[in-house]
């Protein structure tokens, strides 16, 4: 393995490795090191890893792992990808690029990031009563009084192993209304299995299940690493389309990533 380049970047402290595939430089099946460089304490430290490369019939394809080499769809990473691409000169201020999930489109306006994001066919009932929506990854909706008081950890991970989302678990979102048009979520992400500053498509899946009572709408959602917003159309009752998450995307610092000895030189 070659010297490789790397840029970190976080939108609302959802944390990012990004890495200019478009050469093949990394390869696709070394999970060992995804997880490796994910690692806060041996690695670069992140809450995923991002490749950006070639598509015939995109701006670029984006592949994303989580920390523990699992896949899916990630909102806050999708609006890092985007203003990453940018920086390489590879899109300017709109685009349309391949996704885990089929593509994406997303346009950059006032340094903020407009992601569109999937359609949402429906909001079921849990065995709890809670709600379940899918956004490209699978979330678990709680709402709660006091969104400040719960062990997102401990909590979310009961029901992220519970019998009912086996085998392959869930995201869980606790979720407070704090005024009209306003939540404050935080999130127990699958894959990084610990609480995350954000998480793109949970505030996305708790913004439709707070306004699912709109036709249209637009939710203002705190996190704890930042303000995002989710507007939408909702055509039938559970089912939503034009699902836009807005939220801004920076660079934290680059660094390179030393051959076989993959050893981490922040530069």
């Amino acid at each position: 393995m070659n010297q490789i380049h790397f840029s970190k970047y976080q939108g609302t402290g959802n944390d990012f490795i990004m890495i200019d595939n478009r050469e093949l430089i990394f390869d696709r099946k070394d999970l060992d090191l995804v997880r490796k460089l994910c690692h806060r304490k041996f690695g670069i430290g992140s809450d995923g890893l991002i490749l950006i490369e070639n598509s015939p019939e995109f701006d670029f394809e984006m592949i994303y792992y989580n920390p523990d080499g699992s896949q899916s769809l990630c909102g806050n990473g999708s609006r890092c990808a985007v203003m990453f691409a940018r920086s390489l000169g590879i899109v300017k201020d709109s685009t349309n690029f391949l996704t885990i999930e089929g593509p994406l489109e997303a346009k950059i306006r006032n340094n903020k990031i407009h992601l569109q994001m999937p359609d949402v066919k429906g909001i079921s009932i849990t065995d709890h009563k809670d709600l379940f929506i899918h956004t490209g990854s699978p979330h678990y909706i709680q709402f709660v009084n006091d969104v400040h008081k719960i062990n997102v950890v401990q909590a979310g991970k009961e029901i992220r192993y519970s019998a009912e989302f086996m085998p392959d678990g869930t995201n869980v979102n606790f979720v407070q209304q704090t005024g009209p048009g306003h939540i404050f979520v935080r999130t127990y992400e699958r894959g990084v299995e610990n609480e995350t500053l954000s998480c793109g498509t949970g505030v996305t899946a708790s913004a439709l299940a707070a306004g699912s009572a709109l036709k249209n709408g637009e939710l203002h959602v705190q996190t704890q690493g930042g303000n995002l917003a989710v507007q939408f159309r909702q055509e039938e009752k559970g089912q939503f389309r034009n699902i836009i998450l807005i939220g801004p995307a920076e660079k934290v610092f680059e660094g390179v990533i030393e051959g076989k000895s993959r050893k981490v030189t922040r530069i």
